[in-house]
């Protein structure tokens, strides 16, 4: 078979959906393992379900995602054009019907909607059409005398309704169906389109595609196309059909889920990095278990023998511990630069947003975690005095209430307001009163916040929100405990 090479071939029809990035990530990583080709095609056949800047999508998840073709489009490696609608208006894929038409393995079909409707059948409640190859039998002189008309034709696969067609498949085996189950399909359309199915053979062969990787969904029709390889009297190339990736309820990822294309999570504020990661396990387990991956670790580990067959479960839980990771690691610039606007918009003053940076660093999932989070830093809401009683510093708000109207002199008077010193001023209280250090904290931490939970203990709250802030809040927190 010689050097490997893959193909992604996108319909530019919106958003990359997570199934579409796999099918990417697994083509480039076939590829790349084996020191070979990662090609880009365009199928743009379906005119109708265009959308525009779908192609300019495609593009940018590529290149963000770090899965940059070799050859395509922009990349000319001697198979272009690219473009199936180039190719189309190229005449490649009528020359190609019409030599299987010469073969006797395609016909033209002149039937029209009326007749088309009248085969159709329900089997098993779903209603079927299966084609009666009526136009098979017409003369050459009827089938010259139409053209000649300019009557509307499409060119359909002749498929024998005897004896079977076998499938190999690298993923789910030998695949094998009685050749009655298989409709003539149509190869060209009546628009002088070919089929999604029909380009994609001829494409393959005359670019030289060695792997193909898809979707299970097109299972069921790759013994047509090993047909036609069969008919052209070309190599059929190695198929890796990737199992159904599903939503934690066991249903298709679908649009509603509000994370089924990579250009939602992004906006969800996860990072490129911790997406093409999970998005590689999702159907392929690396022997050892392993589960953080650069790309570069992916290319050399990848062995598309191991991936699954059974459904794989988009577990948006597990992608946000994954990212979590990813955010940990990060270069502190980085992480800041990302954060930033996050950090802008939560508290909505000029503070120390580096130093606020560094404490959520190593705490939050995703990005949007930030602003519940931090927005204390900026703006306090009301909250429960029930807080001030906490049991494992045993105190509670008749003791926070006595411990801050202690502090509040001492704040007052204290000029440093840098963590170190804070530090050192309550601990010297704490221990002339005789407390635990947990038992100053507590009550001081939560009438700065206002929460059980923050980024970071009460002196580095203060050295961020400054004396005069960390003043105002302590009064205002004395005064609504004296008012309960």
């Amino acid at each position: 078979m010689g050097k490997v090479k893959t193909r992604f071939a996108p319909s530019p029809t919106g958003r990359m959906h997570v199934g579409n990035l796999r099918t990417a990530l697994y083509a480039y990583l076939i590829a790349k393992h084996a020191g070979g080709t990662f090609m880009l095609r365009i199928e743009d056949t379906d005119q109708e379900r265009q959308v525009e800047g779908a192609v300019d999508i495609i593009n940018r998840t590529l290149a963000s995602t770090g899965l940059i073709h070799d050859e395509g489009p922009d990349k000319d490696g001697g198979c272009g054009p690219y473009v199936q609608s180039e190719r189309q208006k190229a005449g490649i894929y009528m020359e190609y019907a019409k030599k299987l038409i010469d073969k006797g393995e395609a016909y033209y079909c002149f039937c029209d909607k009326e007749r088309l409707e009248s085969l159709k059948q329900v089997v098993a409640g779903k209603e079927i059409s299966v084609y009666d190859k009526h136009c098979l039998h017409l003369s050459k002189e009827e089938v010259e005398k139409n053209l000649a008309e300019g009557k509307p034709f499409v060119i359909r696969q002749n498929i024998p309704r005897e004896g079977t067609t076998s499938f190999e498949d690298e993923i789910y085996g030998t695949i094998e169906v009685p050749n009655e189950e298989l409709d003539d399909m149509i190869l060209i359309k009546s628009d002088g389109f070919p089929t999604y199915n029909f380009a994609n053979v001829v494409d393959d062969h005359l670019m030289g595609i060695t792997h193909v990787v898809r979707g299970n969904e097109y299972l069921s029709s790759s013994p047509k196309y090993n047909r036609l390889y069969q008919a052209f009297g070309w190599e059929v190339p190695v198929y890796v059909h990737c199992p159904l990736i599903t939503d934690e309820n066991h249903k298709k990822l679908s649009k509603r889920s509000g994370h089924s294309s990579y250009e939602d999570l992004l906006d969800a504020g996860f990072v490129s990095e911790a997406i093409v990661n999970y998005v590689a396990l999702l159907g392929w387990c690396p022997e050892d278990n392993r589960e953080i991956f650069s790309l570069e670790e992916l290319v050399k580990a990848f062995d598309y023998h191991h991936m699954s067959k059974s459904p794989a479960v988009f577990d948006i839980q597990k992608l946000r511990w994954m990212n979590g990771e990813y955010l940990k690691a990060m270069d502190d610039e980085v992480f800041y630069e990302r954060a930033l606007p996050y950090l802008k918009k939560a508290i909505g003053k000029e503070l120390d947003f580096r130093k606020i940076a560094a404490m959520v660093k190593t705490r939050i999932e995703v990005f949007p975690d930030i602003e519940d989070m931090v927005s204390f830093f900026g703006k306090m809401d009301d909250y429960d005095l029930s807080l001030y009683q906490n049991k494992k510093s045993k105190i509670d708000c008749a003791g926070s209430l006595a411990v801050l109207k202690d502090l509040l002199p001492l704040l007052q008077a204290q000029e440093d307001y840098s963590n170190d010193a804070l530090f050192e001023m309550l601990c010297a209280y704490a221990k002339e009163k005789g407390f635990k250090t947990g038992y100053v904290m507590w009550p001081l931490r939560i009438a700065v916040s206002g929460k059980q939970m923050t980024p970071a203990g009460a002196t580095e709250i203060l050295e961020i929100i400054g004396k005069e802030e960390t003043l105002q809040r302590v009064e205002n927190a004395i005064s609504a405990l004296e008012n309960a």
